[in-house]
C-alpha cells in the first residue's frame, strides 16, 4: 500500500533510534526506582519486608535497590559499548529487570493476578521491555 511505503520512508531515518526509546525509558525508570531507595538499607522497605516475613530484610532490600540501579545503568551503558560486551551487559541487565519485576509482582503486587490490575499497570511494560532486552540484547 502507498501509505506503508510513505510511513516506511518517514520512519527509516529514525529506525536506529527506536531501541533507544525503550532502552532509555527502562534504564531511567529502573535507576530512579533504585536510587530512591538509597541510603542503604532502605528503612521503609526493611520494615515492610520484616513485617511480611522476608528473611534478612536489610540485605534483601539493599540488594533490590542495588539491583534496580545496576540494571538501569546496565541497560543504558550496554547500548553504548562494543557489540560483544555491550550485548552481554544488555542481556544480563534485561534479565535482572525480569527477575526484580517477578519478585515485585510476587511480593508487593500478588493481588494483581487476581484482580487483573496487572494489565492496567505501567509495571507490565517494565517487565515486557526487560524481557525484550534479555532476549534480544543489542540485536
Amino acid at each position: 500500500m502507498k501509505i506503508n511505503t510513505t510511513l516506511d520512508s518517514l520512519a527509516k531515518p529514525f529506525s536506529a533510534l527506536a531501541p533507544w526509546f525503550l532502552r532509555l525509558s527502562l534504564g531511567i525508570a529502573f535507576f530512579i526506582h533504585g536510587y530512591g531507595k538509597f541510603p542503604l538499607p532502605p528503612e521503609k522497605m526493611v520494615g515492610w519486608f520484616g513485617s511480611i516475613g522476608i528473611p534478612a530484610p536489610e540485605l534483601v532490600s539493599s540488594m533490590v535497590a542495588i539491583g534496580e540501579v545496576s540494571a538501569g545503568v546496565g541497560i543504558i551503558v550496554g547500548g553504548l559499548l562494543g557489540p560483544s560486551l555491550g550485548h552481554l551487559i544488555t542481556r544480563l541487565s534485561g534479565g535482572a529487570v525480569v527477575i526484580i519485576m517477578v519478585g515485585a509482582f510476587s511480593i508487593a503486587h500478588a493481588d494483581w493476578f487476581i484482580t487483573a490490575k496487572l494489565f492496567t499497570s505501567e509495571q507490565l511494560f517494565l517487565i515486557a521491555i526487560g524481557f525484550y532486552f534479555a532476549i534480544k540484547g543489542n540485536d
